[in-house]
């Protein structure tokens, strides 16, 4: 109890030094200053000898400030504060907490549009096509992921539950996961049933397998493999995630490569639909066989002195430090984030998303992040 209540006189003092110094920066109101983004940088080849285009920036130009502005806006993130440097006695505590929320909100620089006016996307037409279609331009999908372990093998093979939130705190199922028993590296299969988790079902959608040591998945659809020669039906790759080796172990960030299929200039998902090992998005990004894809990272968290700990703005989204929280961005357009994902309670998170992603690609992203990866940690 002594240790606690120290613990927890050293968060207050630190609170109360960020609210100092965040007023005096506030006071000098040169302090913050945005990238100079402009539309036309969004028009530069991403990869490859065809042309890409990721995304139009139009109004995504976003500015990122610390504290409170004082205005009546939705209040930022709390900070939840774990030292890189701790006592063992809260390693239980703080072992997951190598990347925070940074304290925050995105402000409106003058002249600029704010990133307030985008649309919140909703579901149109059926379940099934809504999954595998590319999110409209322009429109961000607020979703939520919930990890169910109860159960007598719930806690070795959870299920996981994608929802697309709306206003009043509904919500509309999307997919749901569950790794499968039984497999010699990891593999999950997802289904727009929440009650039918079987490849033989009409709601399979797709699935996400992991290599041997759970660094590198790739996410298909609900195709087959070419090896099995049904070529009327032979499955696409519909993302594929490198993990990178952290030797900091739990005291740092992970390291993420995101690889997508490239967009036709009708914003149309290119299809990749390997038949050999050559040509698989693991295999293209390895040769840098970089036609008609896309490569994304994520985005590198920053080190906080007073906190004592990585963090990132996810504007609100997220209210948790977790190793597992991160942002997908092009090395090209760091302000553009593709997709975010992180954690608000023990078994809840949250996962946004936006062009080119479509809801199945960004759950196998996300369900990636929760696969254990000891070769990475």
């Amino acid at each position: 109890m002594a240790s606690i209540n120290t613990r927890d006189q050293k968060l207050e003092q630190q609170r109360q030094l960020m609210e100092q110094k965040m007023r005096q920066k506030r006071q000098n109101s040169g302090m913050v200053q945005a990238n100079d983004l402009r539309v036309s940088s969004a028009k530069r080849p991403i990869s490859g000898s065809r042309s890409r285009e990721l995304h139009e920036l139009g109004n995504q130009i976003e500015v990122l400030t610390i504290g409170d502005d004082g205005s009546g806006e939705e209040e930022g993130e709390s900070v939840p504060v774990c030292s890189m440097g701790r006592d063992i006695s809260t390693d239980d505590v703080c072992a997951d907490a190598a990347v925070a929320p940074l304290q925050g909100r995105a402000i409106q620089r003058e002249g600029s549009p704010s990133p307030n006016a985008e649309i919140e996307g909703s579901v149109e037409g059926s379940i099934e096509t809504f999954v595998v279609t590319p999110a409209k331009h322009g429109t961000l999908y607020k979703c939520r992921i919930a990890r169910d372990r109860k159960g007598m093998d719930r806690g070795l093979y959870p299920t996981y539950f994608l929802h697309l939130e709306k206003d009043y705190g509904k919500k509309v199922f999307l997919l749901a996961g569950r790794k499968r028993k039984k497999s010699a590296t990891s593999n999950y299969l997802i289904s727009t049933d929440p009650t039918e988790l079987t490849r033989q079902a009409d709601s399979f959608a797709g699935k996400l397998r992991s290599n041997l040591l759970g660094t590198a998945f790739t996410v298909y659809d609900n195709g087959k493999a070419w090896r099995k020669h049904d070529h009327a039906h032979t499955r696409q790759e519909l993302a594929a995630v490198v993990y990178d080796t952290n030797v900091l172990g739990f005291k740092g960030p992970r390291k993420m490569t995101v690889v997508l299929p490239g967009m036709t200039p009708d914003r149309q998902r290119v299809t990749i639909t390997p038949q050999d090992d050559s040509e698989t998005l693991l295999e293209r990004l390895k040769t840098q066989t970089l036609d008609d894809i896309v490569v994304l990272h994520n985005k590198t968290p920053v080190w906080n002195d007073e906190t004592q700990s990585y963090v990132l703005n996810f504007h609100g989204r997220v209210t948790q430090a977790s190793v597992k929280n991160f942002q997908i961005v092009h090395d090209s357009e760091p302000d553009y984030v593709v997709m975010q994902f992180g954690r608000i309670s023990e078994d809840i998170f949250t996962m946004d998303f936006r062009y080119p992603l479509c809801a199945l690609q960004a759950f196998g992203i996300a369900l990636s992040s929760f696969d254990s990866k000891l070769a990475c940690e």
